[in-house]
């Protein structure tokens, strides 16, 4: 990532793709060539964790830009990647698991559902991939999150496809073991926060995570699992902020660390997964919600 954020002028959009590879650097580096490769897409940023064994990437730019970019990726992951190997803690069900699309400047939702639409058609008419589309490009209902089409994740993707209820939207109801499926989407921004424990409790971690979660009561707007990181022997509270204005970072964090210390058990720092809106601290400074050091080019704002 570059020292200085370029601004951009225009209609802007984000791409979030989500990898299954996160421990290998000479596969991460090959696919970020790929993408800064792209004329006139910025590559903000690339979050590679070995336990979720998942990697973030933040595509920003001009519509078209942004749709070759997630292209030229997509290519690169068909490549190198082989989901035959995958192990990891985060759900998936494909190579690239999730290429979501988010407005950001001069451009409107429908604008970037119709380009989710046609980067999901490009991917599977090019390779021949079952694709679904979900948030606001879902074209059926029951279809609107990653968790309904991750149903079965990987492992049971064969089975799935050969049903009728497990149609692609795009694309043959192929089982490729190399490659899997891809979930297509166009949201709103969303915030990828984790929280670290300074105990490796796994109970305690899916504890808070049930606490804060919206589903099972907790906070609006939030998603969460509690995990535990094997390769540095602590557990995660691992959760997405689907809507800031509703529970913005310093709300979730709190909570946190009152369920945290109501179990006995201390919080050690906080990661931020890609970028996030200024908007999403709520006027707190980074390091009160855990996030020390933070540089201004992991704020969103600093490219529009």
């Amino acid at each position: 990532m570059s020292a200085a954020a370029p601004r951009a002028a225009g209609p802007v959009v984000a791409c979030v793709p989500n990898v299954s590879e996160g421990r290998d650097r000479a596969v991460l580096d090959a696919l970020a060539a790929a993408v800064r490769a792209t004329p006139g897409v910025t590559l903000a940023d690339v979050h590679a964790d070995p336990d979720h064994h998942r990697a973030v990437l933040t595509l920003l730019g001009a519509p078209a830009a942004v749709e070759a970019g997630a292209l030229a990726l997509a290519a690169g992951i068909v490549a190198r990647v082989d989901m035959r190997r995958h192990q990891g803690l985060h759900p998936r069900v494909g190579a690239l698991d999730v290429l979501p699309f988010v407005p950001l400047a001069g451009v409107g939702m429908a604008e970037v559902v119709a380009l989710a639409r046609r980067a999901g058609r490009a991917i599977a008419e090019r390779w021949a991939l079952p694709v679904w589309y979900y948030g606001a490009a879902a074209t059926r209902p029951g279809r609107e999150t990653p968790r309904a089409l991750r149903r079965g994740e990987y492992e049971g993707l064969a089975a799935r496809l050969a049903t009728p209820e497990g149609a692609p939207d795009d694309g043959p109801a192929r089982f490729d073991p190399r490659t899997g499926a891809v979930l297509v989407g166009a949201r709103e921004i969303l915030i990828a926060f984790n929280v670290w424990l300074d105990s490796g409790d796994l109970a305690s971690a899916r504890a808070i995570a049930r606490a804060v979660r919206e589903s099972s009561g907790g906070l609006p707007a939030v998603q969460a699992m509690g995990v535990r990181l094997a390769s540095r022997g602590v557990a995660q509270v691992s959760m997405n902020l689907l809507d800031h204005r509703r529970t913005p970072i310093p709300v979730v964090f709190d909570r946190v660390v009152a369920e945290a210390s109501r179990l006995g058990v201390g919080v050690a720092r906080s990661e931020l997964v890609g970028l996030a809106p200024r908007a999403g601290f709520a006027g707190r400074a980074p390091a009160s919600v855990g996030l020390d050091d933070l540089p201004p080019a992991r704020y969103l704002d600093a490219y529009l």
